[in-house]
């Protein structure tokens, strides 16, 4: 058990780090992807523990958790309570089976009912919503890729709905912490963080992370326009107190403020971005973000793999609906197409 003072580049390293009194940061292993950790944080108090988020439902995560719990002198018959900042499998799943064990409450955003939902029906196809939204967006062949690598998958029984949930303005009180919860769609729908002000600290999800943006626009339910909803969201944490950054992903960081700002710059560059590229002839998002640089090497489209190809062009698509509701560009759907064009 050591202070959380490492340098950026070993966050994911495994065990159990105290940011806080009473709070320690556990870094828990995803499979198969490139983010490599996710950040399961620990509230300790004498009648239990609170965990912030859970993990992916895997057996590295489990045993992970189980030996940063032991460093504790606790184990997981000890978890009162799972607050859940949104419903990705790396956060939400692992409390659903833990549940199914020990019986803990599990807590989630109300937000994520509608998309919680579809995922749960037992005849739905995987990504099925999302591969349908692809062809719309002029990626048909990426979304014939996909739906050939998720044919004949058998459905994962990873998800239940939640024992109670959350709204804004909520407070969860732990021993003498309070944690206030913020509605903070645009990630997803439901996401939620949990501002603990007297701590001065921010337990942030996916919502503000400090190395990397958050994916816009990827879920079975989408709202109208969330990349408005992503930077309304960053707004209304950019009024609240400032805090220490608890991100889901990557190193504690002095900062929200200072990462929201670098946030909502990026997003103004990327608006601008998209902006000049339909005025210079694409139409579809496809067309778009295949004239667009992606991450921090400025790679094609082309040279990612085929789940952030997905990624690009729903988060294009996020950025165009944004860009229609402030009249920079029209929008019009023929035979299934959907293009843009400069107003």
């Amino acid at each position: 058990m050591t202070s959380d003072d490492g340098s950026p580049d070993d966050w994911t390293t495994p065990g159990t780090f105290e940011v806080a009194p009473g709070v320690w940061r556990v870094p828990l292993p995803l499979p198969d992807d490139g983010l490599r950790a996710v950040n399961v944080y620990v509230l300790r108090h004498d009648d239990g523990l609170v965990l912030v988020d859970s993990g992916w439902a895997v057996a590295g995560a489990r045993a992970a958790l189980d030996a940063a719990l032991e460093e504790l002198d606790s184990t997981v018959k000890d978890v009162r309570r799972f607050l859940v900042t949104h419903m990705h499998r790396d956060h939400y799943t692992q409390a659903v089976h833990l549940r199914r064990e020990f019986g803990m409450r599990v807590s989630l955003g109300a937000g994520e009912r509608p998309s919680l939902e579809v995922t749960m029906s037992p005849e739905r196809d995987p990504l099925a919503e999302q591969l349908d939204r692809l062809r719309q967006l002029g990626a048909g062949e990426l979304a014939d890729t996909l739906a050939r690598i998720t044919r004949g998958r058998v459905p994962e029984e990873d998800w239940e709905l939640p024992d109670d949930w959350f709204r804004g303005g909520d407070e969860v009180r732990h021993g003498d912490r309070t944690l206030h919860v913020v509605e903070t769609p645009g990630h997803t729908r439901g996401h939620v963080v949990f501002h603990d002000t007297g701590a001065r600290l921010l337990f942030a999800g996916d919502h503000v992370l400090p190395t990397i943006t958050p994916s816009i626009g990827f879920e079975p339910v989408l709202s109208a326009n969330p990349l408005g909803d992503f930077l309304g969201s960053l707004a209304l944490v950019r009024q609240r107190p400032d805090a220490r950054l608890l991100p889901a992903h990557g190193p504690v960081t002095p900062s929200v403020h200072a990462r929201v700002d670098e946030l909502v710059a990026h997003h103004g560059a990327r608006l601008d971005e998209t902006e000049v590229a339909v005025a210079r002839g694409a139409q579809s998002a496809y067309e778009v973000a295949s004239r667009l640089r992606w991450t921090r090497r400025e790679r094609e489209l082309g040279d990612l793999d085929v789940f952030n190809r997905m990624l690009a062009v729903t988060e294009t698509a996020a950025h165009l609906e944004l860009l229609v509701a402030q009249g920079r560009l029209t929008r019009a759907d023929a035979d299934g197409l959907r293009c843009y064009a400069s107003a």
